[in-house]
């Protein structure tokens, strides 16, 4: 599982350290792709089979789906951490979620998300204001 907030910075390479604790989960390889939120989220491969099984299922359903399907599939890149556990971002991915040289890895639970660090910060404070208000609510009902 997937948990935490890391700061890292891209090197010149494109590539950013994963941290110490997920690297086992994803030393055999990983899936890259791009998240419609403006971030990019990177799988271990059975988790991407998952997601990869739902994103096909709403395909068979709709042309909203395989719209969603088509993007989905056509950023996706696999990549595998080398020995410092960096994995190198493709450029084309970087552009689509903006990211800059400082950076924010998530832990989402089933997957990682990377996120330019200045967007992560204001999606953060949204998510943090988001869960005070429902404490306040459960309180208050």
């Amino acid at each position: 599982m997937f948990l935490g907030e890391h700061q890292h910075s891209l090197d010149t390479k494109g590539r950013v350290i994963l941290p110490a604790r997920h690297r086992d989960q994803l030393e055999g390889g990983a899936v890259v792709t791009f998240q419609v939120d403006g971030c990019l989220a990177v799988y271990a491969p059975d988790a991407f089979e998952g997601m990869a099984a739902d994103v096909t299922d709403a395909a068979r359903r709709n042309q909203r789906g395989r719209d969603v399907a088509r993007a989905f599939f056509a950023n996706a890149q696999n990549v595998t951490p080398d020995r410092q556990g960096r994995v190198a971002i493709p450029q084309g991915l970087r552009d689509l979620a903006g990211l800059s040289r400082d950076v924010t890895v998530a832990g989402m639970y089933d997957h990682i998300e990377i996120w330019d660090a200045a967007r992560w910060s204001s999606h953060k404070q949204a998510g943090e204001r988001e869960l005070a208000e429902g404490q306040t609510e459960r309180e208050e009902g």
